[in-house]
């Protein structure tokens, strides 16, 4: 068996690679690796986004925790930073969301938090990897638990649950936010009833776009991935802000007063200005992946702060942020770290924060997000006949230091491996566009050469 999580939990086809049996056994070895971690019958919380596969794979998941023991508390259709919040907020043992995030409809995702609302550790996944490995079906043995009666897990609902995440959404903004015209863009996900109550309860002219989900249209031409109509929509409604959530509600694109989009790279450069106004940014320093543009590097270091980057990922991020003592990182996806507030990308609380700084700082979005001048970034997915041992083959290293060595310091190249698909990833970014394009398709070439096409 292949390995089953990636960065971001276990994804597939839902009913096909990521089937109900396939749930069913990882409830039933989540629930005993948590069972010997947390030395006790685990308590997990439970919460997913819209599409019409949640029902199914909740139903199996559910059936295998309680049938290993494990108490489940569903959640309904909520985020996964809310479910994050949650399960460290009401002392569960772990969390467990069913979502494909951004992806369509068709896919679904399962993914854990540990105790404290964080991803679940490698080792941990790695052990309940191995447990499903070492069970020939889903009803053997493999030394799981088999409880009966009592000792069986039960539902444990939590009515007041989604209300604590809203107040602590809502006590992250520190200034009045009455009058402020803002457009949700809910995606038809997880967010679609929550973002619109927490905006509306902090007293804001509220219009709200794709929130009416039917299992088949979540991230539809709509949300963060898709922010072409939120843009049309904030030009329109002559609003100050607009955002846009993914499916599950922990990544977030703005959109200024004029139109024009805001990504995860210009958010993280107006929050850390704002923290460094207040002496509020620990080491002057903020976290983002690889694949963050140059501009927001260099306008960190216009305003005497640092970038440290990480592996793509939301969780390197967060590691290396609490590894140096950070409160700020993300994506330029809009996957944005606020430590202070949570473990997890949040989209919601960002956009709150977001509106905040506007509001306090009395400058809208696009004088706030203009500190970012993006470089010229070309991305080339080059697919491929095989990619393992891609960094020894000589050409490839060749066309990788031709281009570094042309760019100077003014561009950078990154090469990697997508580790789900036969695919190697080109990035080159640089001031110059035609010579951005010129690299690009350059190392592209000694790829396909190098290693065959898929």
């Amino acid at each position: 068996m292949g390995r089953l999580f990636g960065t971001d939990g276990v994804r597939g086809v839902a009913n096909d690679d990521l089937s109900p049996e396939l749930a069913l056994r990882l409830g039933r070895a989540a629930a005993a690796v948590l069972a010997q971690a947390a030395g006790g019958r685990p308590r997990v919380l439970m919460g997913r986004d819209t599409r019409a596969s949640g029902d199914l794979l909740e139903a199996a998941l559910a059936a295998g925790l309680m049938s290993a023991g494990a108490d489940v508390v569903p959640l309904g259709v909520i985020t996964t930073p809310g479910v994050a919040f949650l399960t460290a907020q009401l002392g569960a043992t772990a969390g467990a969301v069913i979502s494909a995030s951004h992806n369509p409809p068709e896919y679904n995702g399962i993914k854990f938090f540990s105790a404290e609302g964080r991803k679940l550790p490698d080792a941990l996944e790695e052990e309940i990897e191995s447990l499903i490995a070492a069970e020939p079906s889903a009803g053997a043995g493999a030394g799981l638990p088999a409880p009966v009666g009592g000792a069986v897990g039960r539902r444990q609902p939590e009515a007041a649950a989604a209300e604590r995440y809203i107040e602590h959404l809502r006590s992250v903004v520190r200034s009045d936010l009455r009058g402020l015209r803002v457009v949700v863009d809910c995606a038809h996900g997880a967010a679609y009833r929550l973002a619109p109550e927490v905006w509306r309860r902090l007293g804001v002219r509220l219009t709200v776009l794709n929130d009416r989900p039917d299992g088949t249209n979540i991230n539809v031409d709509c949300g963060s991935t898709s922010p072409e109509k939120l843009a049309e929509a904030v030009v329109r409604e002559g609003a100050d802000l607009g955002v846009a959530y993914d499916g599950d509600g922990d990544r977030v694109i703005a959109v200024d007063e004029r139109g024009r989009v805001v990504d995860g790279d210009a958010i993280l450069a107006v929050l850390a200005r704002d923290l460094l106004a207040r002496d509020a940014l620990p080491h002057r320093t903020v976290v983002a992946t690889v694949m963050s543009n140059l501009g927001l590097e260099r306008a960190l270091a216009a305003a005497g702060a640092r970038l440290v980057r990480t592996k793509v990922g939301d969780r390197y991020v967060f590691e290396a942020m609490e590894a140096g003592g950070y409160v700020l990182g993300g994506e330029q996806s809009g996957h944005i770290i606020l430590r202070q507030y949570a473990q997890t990308g949040d989209g919601i609380l960002t956009g709150l924060v977001l509106a905040d700084v506007m509001v306090r700082s009395g400058k809208p979005l696009s004088e706030l997000a203009s500190v970012v001048q993006p470089v010229p970034q070309v991305l080339v997915n080059v697919r491929v006949a095989r990619k393992d041992g891609w960094e020894q083959e000589p050409a490839i290293r060749t066309a990788i230091r031709r281009a570094e060595e042309r760019l100077g310091d003014a561009g950078r190249v990154l090469v990697r491996a997508s580790g789900t698909e036969p695919l190697i990833r080109v990035m080159v970014e640089g001031d110059d566009e035609a010579l951005v394009r010129e690299l690009a398709g350059e190392i592209a070439g000694a790829v396909r050469h190098a290693l065959g096409t898929g």
